[in-house]
């Protein structure tokens, strides 16, 4: 009976990570196409033409405003997600996401209906914005409450990696368009292949999702506590909302390398002049790098914490956005690309890997989802706004962006390190323990024999399967 238990543990903890692999990068592929359409060509085509500067900073302002429906979002998802189900929510994120970006595809341009196309591409992103905000700590806490003891880290780390794929997707899709059509074509129609794609997305989503259960830790939760997670979560663990918060201001980091960067980089106005179809390359192949990476840098949080890698992570990128704007101001691809792959691909993984499994485990089961979505969303809606501060504060035409703007970065990414160092290791941290004040950690002798135990239960080259 036990042997057969622990199969079964092990083939739920595999169906429960596989579907936030997927599920995450089908939904982020939706909202990062977004986020490549808005640095490189809405701005040509939803805006007036007659100030290129003002276009960027509308279509950037355009990109934040999906995070202004994020909390909102964490909310009402979050609630959801504590009270219906973790499969629940997660369902409901993918179809509102792939109905709003499919209606992006089909927009009219300026030229056609005037102010209404970016009137109605703000609404689509607000639906947008909205329904990602339960994503990632819906997916995130499911695979945490499936996975056995001591590898926490490694299984909730497959939840960013496909957050990471679906960026490579994303990108990748515009390559071929950049790369092949002409300028007018792929003005005209071409950018709205991407968008129009996410129909198969609302398919898999129903295919990929429906047969996982809920995990047994939130069950029992359902059953033990009221019915208020959202007001619990606001009075027993608002110190680790704060530490969610501070910490989720990671999110600079992609900001400046796949929005801001990229504005800066190709937009004629800035004057760098990188070609949008070579410049495309540096996010794709910095996520492939970072899909590598993430999972080796979860399984490593499993054995010497999370917080050592983040607060790592925070102080490299901060240091390292200077060097990677430096390279884009002097026109060097070569650099430029470097940087990237080592800030981005490399070492904001330290903290891009770790906060599936850090943010949940800082709250108990019964107010997870909701407590993680509201704090993480608040964080990135603030990071979020921070491409149109960028151009305001260095316009195109700017002699000091990389100073400036690696400037506000360190200071970012500083921030999240002090609220990473203030909080508590929670690695060896029992399931049922976590979130609670008067919690005990494992022994490190007990601890590791659960994580050998694990290892031998649910193998790396298994979970790939």
């Amino acid at each position: 009976m036990a042997t057969h238990d622990a199969a079964h543990s092990a083939r739920q903890t595999r169906k429960a990570t596989a579907s936030g692999w997927v599920g995450s990068a089908l939904e982020y592929y939706d909202f990062f196409i977004y986020a490549q359409a808005a640095a490189l060509i809405f701005p040509q085509i939803f805006f007036p033409s007659t100030d290129p500067k003002l276009a960027i900073f509308a279509s950037l302002a355009t990109y934040g405003v999906g995070y202004l429906a994020r909390p909102v979002g964490a909310f009402v998802l979050g609630h959801w997600g504590d009270t219906r189900g973790r499969k629940n929510v997660l369902l409901l994120c993918m179809f509102l996401m792939g109905i709003a970006t499919m209606a992006v595809g089909l927009l009219p341009t300026f030229e056609q209906i005037g102010y209404w196309a970016p009137a109605l591409l703000v609404v689509l992103r607000l639906v947008q914005g909205f329904a990602v905000a339960g994503e990632i700590a819906g997916a995130s806490s499911m695979i945490l409450e499936h996975a056995p003891p001591g590898r926490r880290g490694f299984f909730a780390s497959f939840t960013l990696q496909g957050v990471q794929a679906g960026q490579v997707m994303a990108a990748a899709v515009f390559l071929p368009l950049a790369y092949f059509m002409p300028s007018d074509a792929f003005n005209s129609w071409g950018w709205r292949i991407p968008f129009l794609l996410s129909a198969a997305v609302l398919i898999a989503a129903y295919i990929i999702r429906r047969e996982v259960k809920e995990p047994e830790a939130f069950k029992v939760a359902a059953k033990q506590t009221a019915r208020s997670p959202i007001r619990d979560a606001f009075t027993y663990s608002w110190r680790g909302m704060l530490v969610v918060f501070g910490v989720s201001l990671m999110n600079v980091i992609p900001v400046v390398t796949t929005i801001f960067g990229a504005a800066y980089a190709v937009q004629p106005a800035y004057g760098v002049g990188f070609d949008k179809s070579v410049y495309l390359w540096i996010p794709v192949v910095g996520n492939i790098v970072a899909v590598l990476v993430i999972p080796f840098v979860g399984n490593l949080s499993d054995r010497i914490g999370r917080r050592p890698l983040i607060i790592g992570s925070a102080l490299g990128c901060g240091l390292m956005s200077f060097v990677y704007l430096y390279a884009i101001s002097l026109h060097n691809l070569p650099l430029a690309f470097g940087a990237s792959l080592l800030m981005w691909g490399m070492v904001y993984q330290g903290y891009n890997a770790i906060f599936p499994s850090f943010f949940p485990e800082q709250f108990q089961t019964h107010y997870r989802v909701s407590a993680m979505a509201i704090a993480q969303n608040v964080g990135y809606m603030i990071t979020a706004l921070l491409p149109a501060l960028f151009t305001a504060v260095a316009p195109p035409g700017s002699n000091n962006v990389p100073l400036l703007i690696g400037a506000i970065t360190c200071a970012v990414t500083a921030i999240s390190a002090v609220a990473a160092w203030s909080a508590p290791e929670t690695y060896r941290t029992p399931l049922d323990q976590l979130g609670k004040p008067d919690a005990v950690a494992l022994d490190k002798p007990v601890y590791d024999a659960l994580r050998a135990k694990a290892l031998r239960t649910t193998p790396a080259t298994e979970t790939a399967q």
